[in-house]
């Protein structure tokens, strides 16, 4: 063999090495930088509002609409929730419950659902628990209750247990962020109000409002 086919013959040896190099030095740089398969993303929390009904008419006992306070307040959730994205409305079968979300429902184009209140608050609680949990991950619901349903719903939710609300305090705002069916993690609650201030001129409810 010539001297120049020799040398024609190393560089080209040389030449396949260094690649074969390369190509294995690349290999083990992605194989050291490798990550495991991440696990399927947490599924997002469902963010829950829970609001009593707004002030009600004296007439007709049982079943009374709002009065013209409550009509306000009704206008201050719409107001308030606006841009929150709610997607889903549970209310009960009293009117009360009804027209207040009635302007927000009605501005989302969504249809109430009905859970109806029964003698047991509990029982009444956790079915109201169940419709929340039962929409998709990262829903937000309102939820409006009554005096003594609002503490039971919150803690079916996974809050903490609360004592009734005050007969005459309408304007509070519970905000609840629930993690979704499959998801670890605890529930968080923060208490806001709303609208007009309702209840902190009377004794009793003032020693029941907190900050």
């Amino acid at each position: 063999m010539s001297t120049s086919a020799f040398l024609r013959s190393l560089a080209s040896r040389l030449a396949l090495g260094v690649t074969l190099a390369a190509l294995s030095a690349g290999s083990g740089a992605r194989a050291l930088h490798a990550q495991p398969a991440s696990a399927a993303a947490a599924p997002a929390p469902l963010t829950v509002y829970v609001v009593r009904h707004a002030e009600k008419a004296v007439e007709p006992g049982s079943d009374p609409a709002l009065s013209a306070e409550g009509q306000a307040r009704a206008t201050a959730l719409g107001a308030a929730l606006r841009d929150a994205g709610v997607t889903a409305v549970v209310v009960t079968q009293f009117k009360r419950t009804g027209t207040t979300a009635g302007i927000l429902a009605q501005a989302a184009k969504l249809t109430p659902q009905v859970v109806a209140a029964t003698a047991d608050a509990r029982a009444h609680a956790a079915e109201v628990a169940a419709a929340v949990r039962r929409q998709p991950a990262g829903s937000v619901v309102l939820v409006v209750g009554h005096s003594n349903t609002v503490p039971s719903i919150i803690a079916a939710l996974g809050g903490p247990r609360m004592p009734d609300l005050c007969d005459a305090e309408y304007d509070n705002l519970f905000v609840l962020t629930v993690p979704a069916t499959g998801a670890t993690g605890a529930t968080r609650l923060t208490r806001s109000r709303y609208g007009a201030p309702a209840g902190a001129d009377v004794p009793a409810c003032a020693a029941m409002r907190t900050p």
